[in-house]
């Protein structure tokens, strides 16, 4: 009994303090927080749709993309409008601190999420550069299922404590909402960023060493083909032209088909310019043209299909490898200071970390959830073209 009264002491005597507390609004966070909301609901749910819609779009990273693009919708619609609105009221708590127990638990999900969806992406593309023969490139199997699964489980996971009570300690400050064990803040950053993040890295290096070292050895192969084949061609032609004629010329004979696929998949997927990629094929001279048809032809005897599988990553792959580093870079830039901040604040007491610099940085993470789509349009072309066509659509309206 004696333990209710108490608290319903404490209680009564603390709201009446905060009630008289005259809040500072402030409205440029309010509009810049609303304008917020709208940009990362719109922007991730494009992307949702594009990749649902899209037959191009419908490969194992862009589900990856979608499951990130979900963790940003679900920050959007469950985090900031609380956010917004505690920042509106100059970054004083006044609702129920049950509500801010909620709040907490799903930023930490939420953001975990985000990083962990980032992870996943990581370990999907290094395996699908080192052990290419065994990654299923248009349906997701088995790994990315427990991919994605493993990195909601282990948002949850790091956000349980918050779930379980952990934030509910006698005589807190019901004026402010925060993570109220140090050890526990210490805990979460651990897990949500200072561990994924240099395995994400180290895994994406790796990555892209094997990437250039694949572009090298078929760009090799390539020039030896058609080395091969050209000398092979002149050969030919040597042998059906008559002996005592005169010969302008080696004679430019058109690729075997094998070697064009392989020449026109290196103009696309490489994007390269150099010589050898682009071979100059120039017409026939006339004093070939007679002589044309007793040149033999060169064909190849095309493998049965379970012989011919071959480690290859396609242009669409290559593009979404290059989009996903500056993913990456954005979300390093803005939300290692939240993690550095908060960090610090946790582990040293006597620390003075000014509120404004506290409320920037979390405005700067919540911002890379805006940063995403952003990013898909400008340097991808097929969520480019679906963007412009939604908008286009949705302006005709």
């Amino acid at each position: 009994m004696s333990d209710n009264f108490t608290d319903f002491d404490f209680n009564s005597t603390t709201q009446p303090v905060a009630a008289a507390v005259a809040p500072d609004y402030n409205f440029p966070a309010l509009i810049f927080g609303i304008l917020l909301i709208i940009v990362i609901i719109g922007g991730n749910v494009l992307v949702c749709l594009s990749v649902y819609m899209e037959k191009a779009l419908k490969t194992t990273t862009n589900y990856f993309i979608v499951s990130l693009a979900v963790a940003d919708l679900l920050l959007a619609v469950l985090v900031l409008p609380l956010f917004v609105y505690a920042e509106f009221q100059g970054g004083v708590w006044s609702l129920n601190m049950m509500l801010c127990d909620g709040l907490m638990s799903m930023d930490v999900m939420l953001c975990t999420a985000s990083i962990f969806n980032l992870c996943a992406i990581s370990v999907d593309r290094f395996i699908a550069v080192s052990i290419p023969l065994n990654y299923n490139r248009k349906h997701v199997d088995q790994r990315q299922i427990i991919l994605l699964s493993g990195t909601w489980l282990i948002a949850l996971a790091v956000a349980s404590p918050v779930m379980l009570g952990i934030n509910n300690i006698p005589h807190r400050d019901t004026t402010e909402c925060k993570l109220e064990d140090d050890n526990y803040v210490v805990y979460s950053s651990v897990c949500s960023f200072f561990i994924p993040c240099p395995i994400m890295l180290l895994l994406y290096f790796g990555m892209f060493q094997g990437l250039k070292r694949w572009e090298e050895a078929r760009k090799a192969k390539l020039r030896n083909s058609i080395q091969t084949c050209r000398k092979l061609q002149h050969a030919a032609a040597a042998a059906a032209m008559p002996t005592s004629g005169t010969i302008p010329g080696p004679l430019p004979m058109p690729l075997p088909r094998i070697i064009e696929r392989d020449l026109a998949q290196a103009r696309l997927g490489l994007e390269d310019t150099d010589d050898y990629l682009q071979p100059d094929c120039p017409p026939f001279p006339s004093a070939y043209r007679e002589r044309i048809s007793s040149v033999p032809s060169i064909s190849y005897q095309q493998q049965p299909p379970q012989k011919r599988k071959r480690a290859k990553i396609n242009g669409r792959e290559r593009k979404a490898m290059r989009v996903l580093p500056v993913v990456v870079g954005c979300f390093l830039f803005c939300w290692t200071p939240f993690f550095v901040v908060h960090t610090t604040r946790a582990l040293c007491a006597t620390c003075y970390i000014p509120q404004a610099l506290i409320s920037t940085v979390t405005w700067l993470g919540y911002v890379n959830s805006a940063l995403n789509p952003i990013i898909y349009t400008v340097f991808n072309t097929e969520f480019r073209k679906f963007f412009k066509k939604s908008l286009h659509s949705f302006s005709c309206c």
